[in-house]
């Protein structure tokens, strides 16, 4: 006798599908299973057994073996519990076999029986959907993969369940989405003391998804400006929200089946290694760069990252996305992030503060910021010097726009650039545009294009450094409400362009 359900094997955020094969056959007993399984697969035959036994069914004395296919792709994880005992449940005509062979199941199985929770319900949902079948998880994950919309899903707690659903005794009802949610809890950018310069630059950066890099002295602010980025950032779309949520979802990350609105902030320590930045290690996990997708990755003591670490970053910036290639393993992440780094000038911090001279002025500063390659900043379309803040200014009432103003003008500046590639699929945001798309929308006028070409000449700009500019100055533009971009946004943008290191 043999029977068939399907699961799911993760590439990255893709999800591939795998036909579970159970034979019964006639033989010495064995429970055999094959299909380049690792050790928590190879495992659920003893999981699989104790949850049957739990239920008074008793495996046969014969010959049962179960074949992943295909049988040439790693299979890794325990959510192929659930798949397992189904395929062989169906073999022994416990449960039809043609329903089973219509869902997609994940779930790893407790000795009694229950289903836990495993990562990647939300991937397999698609997955299902682009199959049309349904998706079968445990009840903790239902919410989660019901997001999707385009597959049913049915979550239960337990195999019991499962099988009672199966013969008709107890119907599953469709699991139903998790609640959308939206963090109330940023901080105000209105606490933050002076720093109208930084401030503006973390607008621009918010509107254009804009790379930010502050230098400064210890305690002027740097992390405490960062901090308060996410308030003034735009909701996810839904679009946003399900592509972030599925890299989340790998990552073990969603809570409860919610999925927020809220964008990412991850700000990894500076002893973080490259696989926890970049992605890897065992299955080739997402890393920091992944799960900050769609919102802000910020780096504290940027230079204080192992240079290796620092290098990694230069192409995922570029192109959006990291490729994690390893020996048994080469998967794809999606890694769109806003960057923003904080930086001391010198290994003591105080080489710009008079009051409190570096005595190894300047070559501490030229050795401490030499840990960061001049390809790497030539990435960061702002940079901006946050000065220390005086202690009696410190005692004045709080000051400046709040986040909720700011962020409606970066929300209105965000709608401008929706409406402006919505014929554009590969950009977004302004930090997007490449090419003729950006010669179209960020041409500047006379004025604009003479300072520009000035600028270039004088500092020698790379070609980078040129169109960040151009990309920069859109995004003043569209803060500005204006449909042109003029001399006065680049000239704003050159400022911020040429601030700290080079040009």
């Amino acid at each position: 006798m043999v029977a068939r359900s399907f699961t799911v094997a993760f590439e990255g955020v893709e999800a591939r599908m795998v036909e579970v094969q159970c034979a019964v056959t006639a033989g010495l007993p064995h429970f055999g299973l094959v299909g380049l399984p690792d050790k928590a697969v190879s495992e659920a035959r003893e999981r699989v057994r104790a949850a049957l036994g739990a239920m008074s069914i008793a495996l046969p004395s014969k010959r049962i073996t179960i074949n992943l296919s295909p049988a040439d792709l790693p299979k890794e994880g325990s959510h192929f519990d659930l798949p397992i005992a189904l395929a062989l449940l169906a073999a022994l005509e416990i449960i039809p076999k043609d329903e089973v062979e219509n869902v997609v199941a994940l779930g790893e199985l407790s000795l009694d029986g229950r289903l836990v929770p495993v990562v990647g319900a939300l991937p397999a949902a698609m997955a299902a959907a682009e199959e049309d079948k349904t998706l079968l998880c445990p009840r903790a994950c239902g919410a989660e993969a019901a997001w999707v919309g385009a597959a049913e899903v049915l979550a239960a707690a337990s195999l019991d369940e499962v099988v009672r659903h199966y013969t008709g005794q107890s119907p599953l009802m469709p699991a139903e989405a998790g609640e959308v949610t939206r963090s109330q809890t940023h901080r105000d950018l209105s606490e933050v003391k002076g720093q109208e310069r930084a401030k503006r630059a973390l607008e621009i950066a918010a509107a254009g998804r804009h790379h930010l890099f502050m230098s400064g002295t210890p305690g002027s602010g740097k992390s405490m400006l960062a901090a308060r980025l996410p308030g003034i950032l735009p909701p996810l779309s839904a679009q946003e929200a399900l592509e972030t949520s599925m890299i989340h979802s790998l990552a073990g990350l969603l809570s409860e089946g919610g999925i927020s609105r809220d964008r990412p902030f991850c700000e990894p320590h500076h002893t973080a290694s490259m696989a926890a930045i970049v992605g890897g290690g065992k299955g080739a996990k997402p890393g920091q760069i992944s799960l900050a997708h769609n919102g802000v990755l910020f780096l504290d003591e940027f230079p204080e990252f192992a240079r290796t670490v620092l290098e990694t970053l230069r192409q995922p910036i570029e192109t959006g996305e990291v490729v994690v290639a390893r020996a048994n393993a080469h998967v794809r992440y999606p890694c769109r992030f806003l960057l923003v780094a904080a930086a001391n000038p010198c290994k003591c911090g105080y080489m710009t503060d008079p009051a409190r001279a570096c005595a190894r002025a300047p070559t501490c500063g030229d050795d401490y910021m030499g840990r960061i390659s001049g390809p790497l900043m030539d990435r960061f379309d702002l940079r901006v010097e946050v000065p220390p803040v005086s202690y009696t200014d410190l005692d004045l009432p709080a000051s400046g726009e709040s986040s909720a103003t700011v962020a409606a003008r970066v929300q209105a500046a965000r709608a401008r650039q929706t409406r402006r590639f919505a014929n554009a699929p590969q950009a977004r945001v302004n930090a997007d545009m490449e090419g003729a798309l950006l010669e179209e929308t960020a041409s500047p006028d006379a004025e604009g294009r003479a300072l520009l070409a000035k600028v270039a000449e004088r500092f020698g700009l790379s070609a980078r450094g040129y169109h960040r500019i151009l990309r920069v100055a859109r995004t003043i533009a569209d803060l500005d409400e204006s449909d042109q971009v003029r001399r006065p946004h680049i000239a704003e943008a050159v400022s911020f362009r040429l601030t700290g290191q080079g040009s």
